[in-house]
């Protein structure tokens, strides 16, 4: 049996004209003679009538005692409502069709409410609807405990929940469909001249993903990874084939270049503790109690640089207050930087390769940016800087690595 697992996120869903648009996309693959899974999120952002933030918004009118499991009922309910919508659109257009809760579509995850993880997934339900001729469309977003408690997936949980059933299916593909062509070399908001990447890989796109590439969901890209299931993101109001995610030995990935895309995340604090004049095992324990103290208030730590004196890793905005108010009841000195923001060159080419660094603060320098801390991996830099310099910095570093739009007719290929 051919399936291809297609997902549509709520901004594509929003109109009756993207709505329109998706049944099409459907229709393309049915003709095809090609069995369709349609995962879906809630219509929709902040402020539209069916969000998922707009339906938060009418319980935090009365506070906050509401529990997560509750929230969760909630929060659930926005991509029942797409997925219902969607399915009386095909039903009005002569297919036969079936709406399954995440849940009732065989994902089951663990008990963190608001975040859950996916535990397993039973497509058998799936399975047989297909079998009997039926168009499936599933809420994306959401799955359910072992005991039958209704869990949602956190931000981008539509993303993991379509991947996650393309691998349990073992579907040709998944399709993203959102409203962009496809992944860029830099935000196009930021980059005139960003460019659209025919292919890239798991690894790159995670990592993009990780530092503010919005299209897909990291926890997506890895599952995605870990099965070598090909990813497409495209957008739901064109034709193009968009963007393929893929493994590293796919014939399509070639990389003469060692960055093949930019990411940027702003709303960052960086946080330095100091531990001078601490003796060697109080700086020891300095290390210890200031980490426990991140994870036993749950504050997400990023960027992290430890040395024997010091401690440096950065925090959002919104969480430095209480960061703050944590270190001072530890008792020691510190320092904090607000409004950073973090940018990321990324690329499989650059493994090995040397002088990309050099030509990262080359880049910066140029433009007089101040480089506040660095990291990297085997295939990525991050580079934090002032929230006010980023975007000079990802304009300058998309220019460096030559990934405008114009790149490869200079390079005569």
């Amino acid at each position: 049996m051919r399936i291809v697992v297609q997902k549509f996120g709520g901004s594509s869903l929003a109109s009756a004209q993207g709505r329109l648009h998706a049944a099409r996309h459907i229709e393309e693959q049915l003709a095809q003679g090609v069995h369709v899974v349609a995962v879906v999120s809630a219509m929709g952002r902040k402020g539209d009538p069916y969000a998922t933030d707009s339906l938060l918004a009418l319980a935090a009118e009365y506070g906050t005692s509401i529990g997560d499991r509750e929230l969760d009922l909630l929060m659930s309910c926005g991509e029942i409502i797409s997925a219902v919508v969607l399915a009386a659109l095909m039903s009005s257009r002569g297919h036969r069709t079936t709406v399954l809760t995440g849940g009732q579509a065989g994902i089951y995850t663990d008990r963190q409410f608001g975040q859950a993880h996916i535990v397993r997934v039973e497509p058998e339900r799936i399975f047989h609807e297909l079998q009997s001729g039926q168009l499936v469309i599933v809420a994306g977003f959401q799955g359910k405990t072992w005991d039958g408690e209704i869990t949602t997936l956190g931000r981008g949980g539509s993303d993991t929940s379509a991947v996650a059933l393309g691998v349990a299916l073992e579907a040709e593909r998944v399709e993203i469909f959102t409203d962009v062509e496809g992944v860029m070399t830099a935000d196009p908001r930021l980059v005139a001249d960003a460019r659209l990447l025919d292919v890239v890989t798991y690894g790159e796109m995670a990592n993009l993903a990780n530092h503010g590439a919005k299209v897909i969901h990291p926890r997506a890209v890895e599952i995605a990874m870990q099965a070598r299931m090909p990813v497409r993101v495209r957008a739901t109001g064109s034709a193009h084939p968009g963007t393929l995610i893929t493994h590293p030995d796919h014939p399509w990935v070639i990389r003469d270049q060692p960055v093949t895309g930019i990411a940027h995340m702003p709303g960052l604090t960086q946080i330095k503790v100091s531990g001078d004049g601490l003796t060697y095992k109080e700086q020891h324990q300095m290390h210890y109690r200031v980490f426990k103290q991140m994870a036993e208030n749950r504050i997400s730590v990023d960027f992290i640089n430890v040395s024997p004196n010091r401690i440096v890793y950065t925090v959002s905005d919104e969480k430095a207050p209480v960061v703050v108010e944590l270190i001072r009841q530890l008792g020691y000195q510190f320092e904090m930087t607000p409004h950073c923001a973090k940018v990321a060159a990324v690329g499989a080419g650059m493994t090995g390769r040397p002088g990309v660094m050099a030509a990262i603060v080359e880049a910066l320098t140029s433009e007089e940016i101040q480089i506040l801390q660095t990291a990297d991996s085997y295939t990525t830099i991050w580079i934090l800087v002032k929230e006010t310099d980023m975007i000079r910095a990802v304009q300058a570093l998309h220019r460096k690595f030559c990934l405008n739009a114009n790149a490869k007719e200079e390079k005569g290929t």
